[in-house]
């Protein structure tokens, strides 16, 4: 969502929030308390720069005033806005790329076996901001199931508390930003171009899914609707990390209960508690944080000492996999931010900057993506990170000759950026380059190979070295010629 101003919100470093008698504590404390988002419990700079965006929007004063705002008569819109601007949205399609291989190769598998004879298979996605992951799990089906797919009644829910990305996912139009993943060939084949380079999912998927706004605790409040129940599988992906410890537990719990007998529950990388093996038996899958609700006549019996989850690495893939599917996520900054130097300490850090400027793009609000990258750049010119973004956002509104300097400027500070030369090379081979843009998409698979297969990689979104060492061996099989 766009700062106030179009500009990167500066740090707070306002003493006064301090002050228990400040209205923002109480505000602080309602906000965590309706949404339950603890994650920003010590983290108070971060909320106020984003309640303060709200401030600036409704024209409120003060705390004291926009909390009057928030029991007024617009209650509920003005909740609904701030819970917006509180979450972060940003997503693409077929993101985690282990996740998704983990689904058609077991996962999936194993539940068209199961329901073979009802015919009936019953996904939620929890937290599915503008509703790229459940539109992927639709894809990801129609194709397993080919002509079969009529016969059977799919059901996806998707659900989540910000109301501007579930209207983006109930249109089903989506910028290039969302797509950034994909094959062009796979682009065409499951979407229909519209105006503005913006790209609508074609109807087919679209059917198969259907968005709820909710909050995950309305599980443990008992005010989720009864139909949620009997799900063969949820995915539930960074949305447990707003949460406190002990309520993560309870909502695991509670998921576990929706779940039908040899449904799977499939959370983030960073999320995985000892204490879920308590009520589901850990899978271990590469790459994935998979957990399973034993089927009816199956024993589990819980650790009497849960242990920690252990990831299988995932193996690395020297040819794309098969039946087609889309390469792996491409959103990679390679290298960890430098130090601020004395003249940047005042800026935003890195990581905000980066995460503000991915929101504005995955908004489609591409002019202030722009904006904010070149603001970020002006105070922050060393970062290699800034300038890769803003080719990958330059690139996404084709324009190619800005994108390409971008890219470049980005590997001249380090030439070690992989993702950079990932980039590079599709926007050569692009630009009817195809031998440069081969040796580009080498030198990032070349680079991701001297890590460790299921190293993250910073602002990755989870992608892992491995992953992006196979997108670049997949798009190198598909440049040919030139």
């Amino acid at each position: 969502m766009e700062p106030v101003g179009g500009l990167i919100p500066r740090r707070a470093n306002d003493a006064a929030i301090l002050d228990p008698s400040h209205p923002f504590r109480e505000l602080k404390r309602r906000i965590i308390e309706r949404t339950g988002h603890f994650y920003y419990d010590d983290k108070d700079d971060l909320l106020w720069e984003r309640v303060q965006r709200r401030m600036a929007a409704v024209r409120a004063a003060d705390a004291a005033a926009y909390r009057e705002r928030l029991d007024g008569i617009d209650s509920e819109r003005e909740w609904a806005a701030l819970e917006a601007e509180i979450t972060v949205g940003e997503t693409f399609f077929f993101r985690y790329a282990e996740q998704f291989a983990a689904l058609r190769e077991t996962i999936l598998p194993e539940l068209l076996k199961r329901r073979a004879q009802s015919k009936r298979l019953r996904i939620w996605s929890a937290g599915c901001a503008n509703g790229s992951e459940p539109y992927s799990v639709a894809i990801l089906l129609s194709q397993m199931l080919g002509e079969r797919l009529p016969d059977w009644r799919i059901s996806i829910l998707g659900t989540d508390i910000n109301q501007p990305s579930l209207d983006t996912a109930k249109a089903g139009v989506f910028g290039k930003w969302a797509l950034r993943a994909l094959k062009p060939e796979d682009q065409h084949r499951w979407f229909d171009a519209e105006d503005k380079g913006r790209w609508r999912l074609k109807g087919a998927y679209r059917s198969l899914v259907r968005f709820e706004r909710a909050n995950l605790l309305t599980l443990l409040t008992g005010d989720a609707p009864l139909e949620w129940s009997e799900f063969d599988l949820i995915l539930c992906r960074n949305v447990l990390i707003y949460f406190h410890p002990t309520t993560v537990d309870a909502l695991v719990e509670a998921m576990g209960e929706r779940m039908a007998g040899g449904g799977w529950l499939l959370v983030g990388h960073a999320e995985p508690s000892p204490n879920f093996a308590r009520s589901l038996e850990p899978v271990s899958l590469p790459g994935t944080a998979a957990y399973r609700r034993p089927a009816e006549g199956e024993t589990y019996e819980p650790p009497a000492t849960p242990t920690p989850f252990v990831f299988e690495p995932p193996a690395p893939l020297i040819d794309p996999p098969a039946p087609p599917a889309p390469s792996a996520p491409a959103k990679v900054v390679q290298p960890a931010a430098p130090p601020p130097s004395p003249a940047t300490t005042s800026a935003a850090p890195l990581e905000q900057t980066f995460a503000a400027i991915q929101t504005a793009a995955d908004a489609g609000r591409y002019d202030a993506a722009l904006a904010l990258s070149r603001e970020a750049i002006s105070e922050r010119p060393e970062a290699a990170e800034l300038h890769f973004i803003e080719g990958v956002v330059l690139y996404a509104v084709d324009r190619m000759e800005e994108a390409e300097k971008a890219l470049r400027r980005a590997l001249y500070l380090n030439r070690e950026f992989a993702l950079a030369h990932y980039h590079l090379g599709l926007l050569l081979a692009a630009t009817g380059r195809k031998p440069s843009g081969r040796r580009s998409l080498a030198t990032a698979a070349k680079i991701a190979g001297t890590l460790s297969s299921d190293a993250r990689l910073t602002a990755g979104s989870g992608l892992t070295a491995g992953a992006l060492r196979t997108a670049a061996r997949a798009q190198l099989e598909s440049v040919t010629g030139g």
